[in-house]
């Protein structure tokens, strides 16, 4: 299979972050797929704008189109997997495959309690220190090369509120059933939060698996770029084959 034949792959971003999340899996990848990644809304190079899962939707769709090769598997990390699932229920046309990393919780009823907690705190606590906090976790937790372009790209507290009052409420295994496409439910091994509705999420669409990360948490893709990117990239190529 040559470049040109294989599959576009998006990758869609978590809370705060931006598309430097994933700059180990588009220097990994890019030579055998189509790839892209992108900001959303508030976050990034498009931290003016406002956030909305509507803008949301749209940006992961232009990505798509960006690419000109069809429909795209999209790999989408918490706020950015649930991101993804919207675009799947909204433009089923553009999707090939959804990998929902760190995204399989349900976002309603009591799960939901202390992301309001956090959401309502963040606002009021400096964004020079959050950023500085995050910089020295980042670096305490994770090798430079895997976080430099995230701790370079900075940090979108000031969208954390209205992102997250949004998707809470929002989102359960349900909406798997909006996903037309084959999915791949991937997560950290260790991300017992994001993994609390992993079950129910697999169950509710007829084409979707679970594959776990071995020791990694909820930023699996940093735990273990390389097994992260493996299994995008095996994901991809079964994608392929079915065509």
């Amino acid at each position: 299979m040559t470049t040109a034949d294989a599959v576009p792959v998006v990758f869609v971003h978590g809370t705060r972050f931006s598309a430097g999340q994933w700059s180990m899996q588009l220097a990994a990848l890019r030579d055998e797929f189509p790839v892209v990644a992108v900001d959303l809304p508030g976050h990034g190079e498009r931290s003016a704008q406002p956030w909305s899962l509507s803008a949301a939707t749209e940006i992961i769709a232009s990505a798509v189109d960006s690419l000109d090769r069809g429909p795209a598997l999209v790999v989408g990390h918490s706020l950015g997997g649930y991101a993804s699932l919207e675009f799947a229920r909204r433009c089923p046309e553009r999707l090939r495959g959804l990998i929902l990393a760190g995204a399989s919780a349900s976002t309603r009823g009591l799960w939901s309690v202390p992301y309001r907690w956090v959401a309502r705190l963040v606002p009021r606590m400096p964004a020079d220190r959050l950023a500085r906090w995050n910089d020295r976790l980042l670096l305490r937790l994770y090798p430079r090369e895997v976080v430099e372009a995230t701790i370079r790209s900075g940090y979108a507290f000031h969208t954390l509120p209205a992102a997250w009052e949004e998707v809470l409420g929002r989102f359960d295994a349900g909406a798997m059933r909006g996903v037309k496409a084959p999915v791949l439910i991937l997560n950290g091994e260790k991300d017992t939060v994001f993994r609390a509705g992993e079950t129910d999420f697999a169950r509710a669409h007829p084409h979707a698996r679970v594959e776990l990360i071995p020791r990694a948490r909820h930023l699996a893709n940093f735990d273990d770029p390389d097994a992260f990117t493996d299994a995008v990239r095996r994901f991809a190529h079964r994608l392929s084959a079915v065509d």
